[in-house]
């Protein structure tokens, strides 16, 4: 599980290293794909292909699922961290997401999302007051 917020920030060559603490969870191989809300998404090779069936179990005659399977599949880079634990985020994904040099990388349970470090401050700001009353019908009730 992928947990916490972390800074580090892009290099020259669109490179950035991933947390120290998300290396082990992410060292078999990554896709990094569009996301929502205009981040990207890093998958474990082996969620991206759970995420993968689920998209491919959908009909064909299921428009949603044919759009969204277009940008997520489209928009894919797959990859194996380097011993630095290096991923290099291609130029298209890098302007898809508003990415320059500062970014915030978060854990996000089962992927890790990568988001340029203003917007992600902008979308906390933004999704702040109404996080408190969101908890009825996201989160199963309690015994």
């Amino acid at each position: 599980m992928f947990l916490g917020t972390h800074t580090p920030r892009l290099d020259d060559k669109g490179r950035l290293i991933l947390p120290a603490k998300f290396r082990d969870g992410l060292a078999g191989g990554v896709v990094i794909t569009k996301g929502q809300e205009r981040c990207l998404y890093v998958l474990p090779t082996a969620e991206f292909r759970r995420m993968a069936e689920r998209l491919q179990a959908q009909p064909v005659t299921h428009k949603a699922a044919r759009a969204y399977g277009r940008v997520f599949f489209s928009g894919a880079h797959d990859e194996v961290p380097d011993k630095q634990g290096r991923v290099t985020i291609p130029a298209h994904l890098r302007e898809y997401a508003g990415l320059d040099r500062d970014v915030a990388v978060i854990g996000a349970s089962s992927r890790v999302e990568i988001w340029d470090q203003e917007a992600w401050e902008t979308y906390l700001a933004s999704n702040e007051d109404g996080y408190a009353g969101i908890e009825e019908g996201v989160l199963p009730s309690g015994p």
